[in-house]
């Protein structure tokens, strides 16, 4: 019981975060019109700096973000790719604890690689392979504005869709307010959730009634949370059994190439967990900075897990290609000695 509670709690706060998440990106596209996708493909070295830069964070808020993006047409291939080159979920925080110089050098590393390969995979697919979704839905008739005469008609005629949403998001908000799920501590990723969830309510309670039936409900909640959170679920039931049942990989000291491609199989679970054994291992001097390098570039903690769940085709061609970035990567470092 206890075991399918903290999978249903992490699940959850992963779900509420994507589904978070989408709502911003529904709200500020339709706002401007789609201006901010245009503007993001337009300039494709901003888009790859700033899928970088958001992957570079610890934890996995900033590859939700840029999954969601890309889900609608807001950012490549390349930049997703970059942007899970960048990611190494909660390990980040591992890493900055007991390595802090290596830790900076690799995520210097993973910056410039990153945009390197987000360029290279965006001239190899063309721009082809960007998710199918291209955008959100919009109609020209709607204008999402703060009008207060609206807001009060549309609450003293408030509709089941707003009434339920509402609800919702109030109770996510104190779930994340009183450590019910997300981090137990307080720490930047619990008072983002909470920054993000009092907006979500300021939506919610404001828009107009089409946008909120339209794109929030028919759209993200009606489409995409249910498949998020089955795989998500899914997906982290799967690891927790993994994990009680100890199955790991063993070191194999006889070849430290066989490491190196363990490593970077290991890395190509969506999970944070199974890659600390390369973080313990490099600490303790037991292995190789190519070993740990190839692991940071293919895994990304739960980062894939949104993609997963729209696309498994998406998230397989994005982790073959990170799976082969850090075999070459590694591999060469590995060959000059580091």
């Amino acid at each position: 019981m206890v075991f399918v509670m903290d999978v249903l709690k992490h699940t959850l706060s992963i779900t509420a975060f994507v589904f978070a998440m989408m709502l911003l990106v529904e709200y500020i596209n339709v706002y401007t019109k789609n201006k901010l996708t245009a503007l993001l493909n337009k300039n494709r070295f901003m888009q790859y700096v700033a899928a970088v830069v958001l992957g570079l964070l610890p934890g996995c808020l900033g590859s939700f973000a840029v999954v969601t993006l890309y889900i609608h047409g807001g950012a490549t291939l390349g930049a997703l790719v970059a942007n899970m080159m960048a990611t190494s979920g909660d390990e980040a925080f591992v890493m900055l604890a007991m390595i802090p110089k290596e830790t900076f050098i690799i995520t210097g590393m993973l910056f410039v690689s990153g945009i390197v390969i987000a360029y290279i995979v965006d001239a190899v697919f063309k721009g082809k392979h960007r998710f199918h979704e291209k955008g959100m839905p919009l109609h020209e008739e709607e204008c999402i504005c703060f009008d207060k005469n609206l807001i009060k008609e549309q609450w003293q005629k408030i509709t089941p869709v707003r009434g339920i949403l509402f609800v919702l998001v109030f109770i996510l908000l104190l779930m994340f307010v009183y450590g019910q799920i997300g981090p137990k501590e307080w720490n930047y990723i619990r008072a983002t959730f909470i920054a993000v969830y009092v907006f979500v309510i300021f939506v919610v309670a404001t828009v107009p009634d089409h946008f909120l039936e339209e794109h929030l409900w028919k759209h993200v909640v009606i489409k995409h949370v249910p498949v998020v959170f089955l795989w998500t679920f899914g997906i982290l039931a799967v690891m927790e059994l993994v994990e009680l049942l100890n199955i790991t990989i063993p070191y194999m000291e006889h070849s430290k190439w066989i490491v190196l491609l363990a490593a970077s199989l290991v890395g190509i679970i969506p999970e944070s967990g199974p890659h600390l054994i390369f973080v313990m291992l490099y600490a303790e001097g037991s292995l190789p900075f190519s070993v740990l390098f190839a692991n940071s570039i293919v895994q990304d903690g739960h980062g894939m897990l949104p993609l997963l769940a729209h696309s498994r085709k998406d998230f397989i061609k994005v982790k073959v290609i990170n799976f082969t970035a850090a075999l070459l990567l590694g591999g060469v470092m590995m060959a000059a000695g580091f």
